[in-house]
């Protein structure tokens, strides 16, 4: 068995769990024979010591820390003491060689510790340094050099820095920027390898950079020449003086995703392109449609000049120039030219792809997964997108593959939303099925990477008004759309009701919502045999509350929805504002969960009393949550240490402060009578009932509150609205 040679870049790279997906790649290369493991320096670790050699300190602590921090996750005991003190050994040369020479050491750091690491996993692993191998502009000197180093070592992994060389009197330097490609091409040619792999961060080349044109696809096969015109004009994903060697030597190339490993990859080789026009990439107001021998070029002239006069872009100048059509614009204008040369010559329909990246994937997650892929001929028909789920993630792990993914399998450990903010493409949409009180806060990293976020989780919207107006303002600033309909009423268009009343000035008077699905269940199926302490229990076990139901029975769930409720009808509601009243006695909360039951049932003859007293008056109980404008004449004191109440504006008034917002709120057991349509309402209902100047006679929107599929109907709908 011969040799592969396997790159890994910056990202792939950038930490101790990448690092560790790293090396799992490499234990199943070794099945096919020896590996050449040829890495860059970790992400972000060339700047910093460019910065270094200016005298840049701070940097310098930085860089070390990261190493550090890597070399902690990796190894444990006395390999790690080993291992940290090499990294000092290193920093320490660093800071003694010559500052033209601080750069090459990046290298040496991320492969020295990958080297230490296959150890530890029982696997040979010899380190060579490239400085002593690679000559710059000496090939031959290269190849012998190489073939000696790796004769005298039968470890079945030899690591090798990239980047880096020396020049024909042996002074230390490197090959540019991008030079670790072509540091394992060299590899690969002087070894006669059977393969030469480049893992990067995305699946492959593609018909354009997927950041710029969500519509991109990967490009399965392609030859020599294509990669090379796809390089040299603007394809980031390989380093141009790359495809030389491997050609010379007839090496099939690999672009692979270290994020995906079982995903699309771009296979470079010496076969001819099958199709006419292989991708387009953009530099500095030039752009190049890669095309073939079997290319119309007099046709894809008039095909780029109409394209670009539809778009209302004026090119100065198409021309052919070999097998490539170039087309030079403004710079200004160079992305909508090269998304619609990408629309013209690689999209088959006529139609938007929007990429979704979901957080959560429970039963909301996947009943939005199974719905996108059961709804997209008809979502194509009727609205000119195709939905790709291009990534999920929960909490631990994440996996994205821009192809489309439908599960987590495969999937790798690590921050989703870090993920997403690396390789979703602009105008992506983020979906938050998450119940996360946190994962807003990234909310607007999201926004300035230019995606969209639609989301189910209430948490993120009942913080304090200045969070979820600043959500709001970054939304705005950023032009992302921001979509939560879903978070009260499930698919119920409840908060589109409000924010169409409020945006056209219309001034709400008062809203009554039954939102607690979990409470509507309870009360309307009370009174029919079961206690209600055993209603409760029954909905605990079927996970419609809270893991602690006192949470729903205190009208916490309530509370959220009602903030949201009012805020997108322009009131400024904050939680000390809602005057809440529990359906059960404050002297449950403060108990283990066995004695707030126990005291539950002990108040029995309480509940059955109050449901009696009730229907005697031909009324039901709902639990409901209320705003209303506060009448001419009265005010709103805020005590700050509690729920506000109504004073007349003719009595003395009690020290405090005057609220601003013109509103009173409460969530708390109301007795409708048989004319109110949460008189009705059955199980896990909703209902909301919204009166306003324009509309005094109120609006009525009801219907299930709860469920996967309703949830995800409304995402998906948020999602193509």
């Amino acid at each position: 068995m011969g040799f592969s040679v396997l790159k890994f870049g910056g990202s792939s790279v950038a930490d101790a769990t990448n690092m560790s997906r790293v090396l799992d790649i490499v234990g199943d290369a070794l099945d096919g024979g020896r590996v050449v493991l040829v890495s860059s320096a970790i992400s972000g670790c060339t700047d910093g010591l460019l910065a270094c050699a200016d005298g840049d300190r701070e940097r310098e602590a930085e860089l070390m820390d990261r190493h550090l921090a890597i070399v902690r996750r990796l190894f444990t005991g006395a390999e790690q003491a080993e291992a940290a003190a090499e990294v000092m050994r290193l920093f320490a040369a660093m800071e003694a060689a010559p500052a033209e020479e601080k750069v090459t050491f990046g290298e040496l750091l991320s492969t020295r510790i990958l080297a230490r690491k296959l150890e530890c996993e029982r696997i040979r692993a010899h380190w060579v340094d490239s400085r002593e191998l690679v000559v710059k502009d000496d090939l031959p000197e290269t190849y012998r050099r190489i073939r000696a180093a790796v004769a005298a070592t039968d470890a079945p992994v030899v690591v090798a820095p990239g980047f880096i060389c020396c020049d024909s009197s042996g002074r230390t330097c490197t090959l540019g920027r991008g030079g670790s490609d072509y540091s394992a091409a060299l590899y690969a040619a002087a070894l006669a390898a059977d393969s030469l792999q480049i893992w990067t961060d995305v699946p492959g080349i593609m018909t354009a950079n997927p950041k710029q044109v969500p519509a991109a696809r990967t490009i399965p096969g392609m030859s020599y020449r294509a990669a090379l015109e796809m390089a040299e004009h603007g394809a980031k994903v390989l380093y141009a003086p790359t495809v030389a060697p491997a050609m010379e030597a007839g090496i099939d190339i690999e672009i692979r995703n270290t994020f995906a490993p079982a995903g699309r990859f771009t296979r470079i080789c010496a076969q001819a392109d099958a199709s006419p026009w292989i991708g387009v990439a953009s530099q500095g107001g030039e752009i190049c449609l890669v095309g073939t021998e079997e290319a119309d070029f007099a046709d894809a002239t008039d095909t780029v000049r109409e394209t670009l006069r539809t778009a209302g872009i004026a090119p100065l100048d198409v021309r052919v120039d070999g097998l490539n059509l170039l087309v030079r614009v403004r710079e200004a204008i160079e992305l909508p030219a090269l998304q619609a040369l990408h629309r013209a010559f690689f999209e088959t329909r006529p139609l938007r792809e929007v990429n979704l990246f979901i957080a959560g994937f429970g039963a909301v997650g996947k009943a939005l997964v199974k719905m996108v892929g059961r709804t997209a001929a008809t979502v194509a028909e009727r609205t000119g997108k195709t939905l790709r789920v291009a990534g999920l993630g929960d909490s631990r792990r994440w996996r994205i593959d821009l192809g489309g993914v439908d599960s987590l399998d495969g999937a790798v450990a690590g921050d989703f939303v870090d993920a997403v903010l690396d390789l979703a493409p602009k105008g992506s949409v983020f979906v938050d099925c998450t119940d996360s009180e946190t994962l807003y806060k990234r909310y607007p990293d999201l926004f300035r990477a230019g995606l969209h976020i639609v989301s189910s989780n209430r948490r993120s919207f009942a913080v304090p008004y200045v969070e979820y107006a600043a959500l709001q303002a970054a939304a705005r600033e950023n032009g992302c759309f921001f979509r939560y309909e879903t978070t009260v009423g499930a698919a119920l268009p409840m908060l589109e009701s409000l924010a169409i009343g409020a945006n056209s000035c219309d001034e709400i008077l008062s809203i009554e919502a039954v939102v607690s699905c979990t409470l509507n269940q309870i009360l309307s199926a009370y009174g029919e045999g079961p206690t209600f302490a055993s209603l409760v229990k029954a909905a605990q076990e079927a996970g419609l509350t809270e893991p602690d139901p006192r949470l729903d029975l205190g009208g916490r769930d309530a509370l959220r929805k009602l903030l949201i409720l009012a805020r997108e009808a322009g009131v400024q509601l904050e939680e000390q504002d809602v005057a809440i009243e529990p359906i059960i006695p404050a002297s449950l909360f403060g108990v283990p969960l066995d004695a707030f039951y126990q005291g539950l049932e002990e108040l029995e003859p309480v509940f059955a009393q109050a449901q009696r007293d009730a229907l005697a008056t031909g009324r039901r109980r709902r639990f409901v949550a209320f705003l209303e404008k506060i009448p001419a004449g009265e005010t709103v004191i805020s005590t700050k240490a509690g729920a506000p109440s109504v004073i007349s504006t003719k009595a003395d008034r009690p020290r405090g402060e005057i609220s601003p917002l013109g509103y009173r709120a409460g969530i708390r057991v109301v007795e409708v009578p048989e004319t109110h349509p949460a008189y009705y309402l059955r199980g896990t209902e909703n209902a909301i009932l919204i009166r306003s100047a324009f509309h005094p006679t109120p609006i009525v929107i009801q219907g299930p509150g709860e469920g996967a599929r309703q949830a995800a109907a409304s995402l998906l709908n948020d999602i193509l609205r």
